[in-house]
């Protein structure tokens, strides 16, 4: 099931029982990114190097991307 196909599954069942409607997938992404943002530019104030931290990021996606299934489609 996708992830569109879930939230209307949700939305469906939500409105049959008079509940509040699910939030849509993808609807916070942006308010992460800019709470990531944040918290690195504290980091950084608090005397962390920029490149630490992006080179960490950059290897932990770098292993995360490599070790995920490639589809045989």
């Amino acid at each position: 099931m996708s992830i569109t196909q879930q939230y209307l599954l949700d939305t469906y069942r939500a409105r049959r029982l008079g509940e509040p409607a699910p939030p849509a997938p993808g609807a916070d992404d942006w308010q992460v990114v800019r709470e990531l943002r944040d918290q690195w530019q504290l980091r950084a104030a608090a005397g962390r190097p920029a490149h630490e931290r992006t080179g960490r990021l950059r290897r932990s996606l770098g292993r995360w991307l490599h070790l995920r299934p490639r589809s045989t489609c």
